[in-house]
């Protein structure tokens, strides 16, 4: 690492970029199947894109919901994605100590929206050198991201917003936060499946939306986000996590010929 891509062109670029992947590292059959149709959909339609997916998921609403099969599994396998398909690779880390460890793979460290305000964790993951891929807290108002951010230190900073609490069970979007946290002078990105979730909608999961992933997609662009954030699975249905919310790998074709015309009008 890195492979043949240029990671800060990427994020600071004009090109629209994607962040795409499952949810959770499930086995390496399901990581390599994802990463490759992602890789041809890259080149076939010029947008550069971040591999994504989690070694593990601490933040589950029932203690019997899948959290990963660890970091030594998850790392591994996404060694091998990035140097398989040459592709940036992008995880979450919720302990301090996972970040010297997650930076030896990884292109961009992902700190959870429910551990956005946690200070040390932030810095560590900072002092990695690492880009910082910040999820705004669903508790959280667009205008307090400067603070989070400015505990990075290095200027290395994506902000992303995936949606804000309204009432039990259900997230909004209020897309002035895209602008509001733009002006700040950090790269933006949009998560177009958590910001559909329907916390604990399923009882013990999380529910969503996942129909309205791409006309949410395609009004974040219009606005002006760097980056869109999209979780995509072969088969959401039997996803081990976040199975309500994915997009159908099958789709992303779709998706990214859609949001390539607004940003190709953009520029």
């Amino acid at each position: 690492m890195p492979g043949n891509y240029d990671i800060d062109k990427i994020i600071e670029g004009e090109k629209l970029f994607l962040i795409s992947g499952p949810c959770a590292i499930e086995s390496e059959e399901i990581c390599f199947t994802v990463a490759e149709e992602l890789r041809k959909l890259s080149d076939k339609y010029d947008i550069p894109v971040i591999f994504k997916s989690s070694y593990a998921k601490a933040n589950r609403l029932s203690g019997e919901s899948f959290s990963g099969h660890g970091i030594d599994f998850g790392l591994n396998i996404l060694g091998k994605v990035s140097k398989e398909f040459d592709l940036p690779i992008l995880t979450d880390i919720h302990e301090t100590s996972e970040a010297i460890r997650a930076a030896e793979v990884v292109d961009i460290i992902q700190i959870p929206a429910f551990l956005c305000r946690q200070t040390e964790l932030v810095r560590e993951a900072a002092l990695t050198g690492r880009w910082i891929n910040i999820k705004k807290g669903q508790f959280l108002s667009p205008d307090d991201m400067d603070k989070i951010a400015a505990k990075a230190r290095s200027g290395k900073v994506l902000l992303t917003e995936r949606g804000s609490s309204f009432g039990y069970h259900n997230l909004v979007v209020d897309f002035r936060s895209l602008i509001i946290m733009r002006d700040f002078g950090f790269p933006i990105v949009f998560d177009a499946t958590h910001s559909l979730q329907l916390p604990g909608g399923g009882g013990d999961f999380s529910s969503g939306q996942p129909q309205f992933v791409t006309p949410f997609a395609k009004a974040a662009v219009t606005i002006g986000v760097n980056g869109l954030f999209v979780e995509t699975h072969p088969d959401p249905k039997s996803a081990l996590s976040d199975s309500a919310t994915m997009l159908p790998l099958e789709n992303m074709e779709t998706l990214i010929t859609e949001v390539k015309k607004i940003s190709t009008a953009n520029q």
